[in-house]
């Protein structure tokens, strides 16, 4: 089977399993981002990204912070992404290659939030979405109204193209942050560094100190910037009206 016939293959299974969106990424746009261990990436020519979209109502009960409701969601979702890449890469073994599952949320800092390997920055090289001023993944098809998750592989597979960033000059995440994180800069590709973008120890705070304390949520979340972003509201009220 062709790389062209394997990657069209692979993403349909995906979608079978339940996945909204899949991409591929060049291993070498990753190059020289964080990871844990650092030679995680040193197997792998290729990184696929998985996205399952949440609910559109779930975000318009947010007001000011996150709800019992959308932890709820936010677990199920991840759950539902860590089952897809499982199967995804028994898959890919039985085909004798080599496949490694990067959980879809498993910080290993609770400090500094950081996990094996940045979900976004391997939906950003896929071709998922583009990297907004929240530092979230912003989809044409769904907005950031969604869930990622990995599977690092060396199966023959052709990549998918990043996007083009279509922030422009919208200031919707920056205005509603709760927490006065985010600085309202635009990237072309990628942040150098994520305090380019955010103050991160502000969104930390928030998070950890204010909104993992509430009842019913026991986890560091918002969702008030992926709630206002234009990209997941338009297009969530074309679907309502249609």
């Amino acid at each position: 089977m062709s790389a062209r016939d394997s990657s069209k293959a692979l993403k349909e299974i995906a979608r079978n399993l339940g996945a909204d969106l899949v991409g591929i990424a060049d291993v070498a746009y990753l190059k020289g981002i964080d990871s844990e261990p650092v030679d995680l990436l040193s197997r792998y020519t290729r990184a696929i990204s998985i996205a399952v979209k949440l609910p559109d109502d779930v975000f318009e009960q947010l007001v000011d912070r996150p709800t019992p409701l959308y932890s709820q969601v936010y677990l199920n979702a991840n759950a539902l992404l860590d089952q897809i890449a499982l199967r995804l890469s028994g898959y890919i073994e039985q085909r004798g290659f080599t496949a490694m599952p990067i959980p879809a949320s498993q910080p290993l800092d609770m400090t500094e939030f950081r996990s094996h390997l940045s979900a976004k920055a391997v939906a950003n090289a896929a071709g998922l979405g583009w990297q907004g001023k929240s530092l979230l993944i912003i989809t044409p098809e769904f907005g950031p109204r969604i869930r990622l998750v990995t599977v690092l592989t060396d199966m023959p597979l052709v990549a998918d193209r990043p996007l083009k960033n279509r922030c422009g000059s919208c200031t919707a995440c920056t205005s509603a942050c709760v927490a006065q994180a985010i600085r309202n800069v635009s990237t072309t590709f990628h942040y150098a560094s994520r305090d380019e973008a955010i103050d991160f120890r502000k969104c930390a705070d928030k998070l950890v100190g204010e909104f993992k304390m509430l009842p019913g949520v026991d986890k560091p979340i918002c969702g008030i910037c992926i709630k206002v972003c234009p990209w997941g509201r338009k297009l969530g009220r074309a679907r309502r009206t249609s």
